[in-house]
């Protein structure tokens, strides 16, 4: 009997040849699709590519991440196949006369890791049809606890959005955590928990969401994004404890989200507050 090419059955591998097919299309978006069996950080391959002139449209795929991180320099970890882990490339800031986009000004790129979560969270509902939310900025919340981040990084004249979904993943494989619990799609009781049509179905819904944010010049009102964004977003109606990057904490009620993707809290004398960047956690 011929040996599986994998040792775990319910997490094949994916197909870059399925997937390049399926995505790099004419007039698409995604000019090239690469899945590779491990590597340090998709984040970091991306950044390099971009570094060396890639052109926007590259996404890389890890069966296996060893040095994934999060916000704060958190380690994302995932067994083998158990998960998405991908980084995309972006040029937002150079105009493509092909598509009619303008470039998008430096202060709307902002709003791409708030796009990638949009995708992520539609994509998750979609084809895993269980219940998912945003947790500002873009953390995915499933009703058990956190299943995905994102992170994205500016290099040079590019944008790298990170993504990493816990698919899979078993309760005694999930890490611990001092925030949220971490969680996956099966422990949620997804319908389904086959990574190929979540991954097409990420990449299709962000390629969506990124023409029509590039269509309008970087408005996130204009093209629906923050209005979407909004809808999906449980922080917003509850009261929060807001961890500043620079230090300090803010404490208030989420009221909404502006047009630049800034959190609005209002505090305790009524002042509201807007935050660019911070960790965000829950009080109720």
């Amino acid at each position: 009997m011929a040996s599986s090419p994998y040792t775990d059955l319910d997490r094949p591998p994916l197909s870059a040849r399925a997937l390049q097919r399926a995505l790099v299309v004419p007039g698409g978006m995604w000019h090239r699709v690469d899945v590779v069996g491990e590597t340090g950080s998709t984040n970091a391959d991306v950044a390099e590519a971009a570094r060396n002139g890639a052109a926007e449209g590259l996404v890389v795929v890890a069966e296996r991440q060893v040095t994934g991180r999060g916000r704060r320099d958190r380690q994302w970890v995932s067994p083998a196949r158990a998960g998405l882990t991908l980084s995309v490339l972006l040029r937002p800031g150079l105009a493509d006369a092909d598509r009619g986009w303008r470039p998008a000004p430096q202060r709307a790129w902002g709003w791409l890791p708030l796009l990638a979560g949009v995708a992520l969270m539609e994509a998750v509902q979609r084809v895993a049809e269980v219940d998912a939310s945003l947790k500002w900025p873009n953390d995915l919340l499933l009703e058990q606890g956190k299943a995905a981040g994102i992170l994205a990084e500016v290099a040079g004249d590019a944008v790298v959005v990170g993504v990493g979904l816990n698919v899979t993943t078993r309760p005694e494989e999930l890490p611990e955590t001092t925030g949220l619990p971490a969680t996956s799609l099966r422990v949620a009781g997804a319908k389904s928990t086959d990574r190929d049509p979540l991954l097409r179905a990420l990449l299709r819904g962000f390629a969506r969401w990124y023409g029509g944010w590039r269509e309008t010049g970087g408005d996130a009102e204009l093209c629906g994004l923050l209005g979407a964004y909004r809808r999906g977003c449980s922080t917003l109606g509850r009261d929060v404890r807001v961890l500043l990057p620079e230090g300090g904490e803010l404490t208030g009620a989420a009221t909404t989200v502006d047009g630049d993707g800034q959190l609005v809290v209002r505090t305790a004398d009524g002042v509201e507050r807007r935050v660019s960047a911070g960790d965000v956690l829950h009080v109720r």
